[in-house]
């Protein structure tokens, strides 16, 4: 998985998923907007466990589907 892709492709191949992207291009927002997709998966904790693993110099981590109405995100 080699290839950069942009976010929207991400979202289509990936969808409902937790996905570690390497080398993560950014817009002025930091938001990202394409990468290279190292790992995915729809359990986040094996995606986490792979970053681990991998240790990449830069990455993200994004979750590709909609998130339940009552979730609180912690950064």
């Amino acid at each position: 998985m080699s290839e950069i892709l942009t976010l929207t492709e991400i979202k289509a191949q990936y969808d409902a998923e937790w996905v570690l992207i390497a080398e993560p291009q950014t817009d002025e927002y930091l938001e990202v907007t394409s990468g290279k997709v190292a790992h995915h998966s729809k359990d986040r904790d094996e995606v986490y466990r792979e970053a681990v693993k991998l240790r990449p110099k830069r990455f993200a981590m994004l979750f590709t589907g909609a998130l339940p109405k009552d979730t609180a995100i912690v950064l």
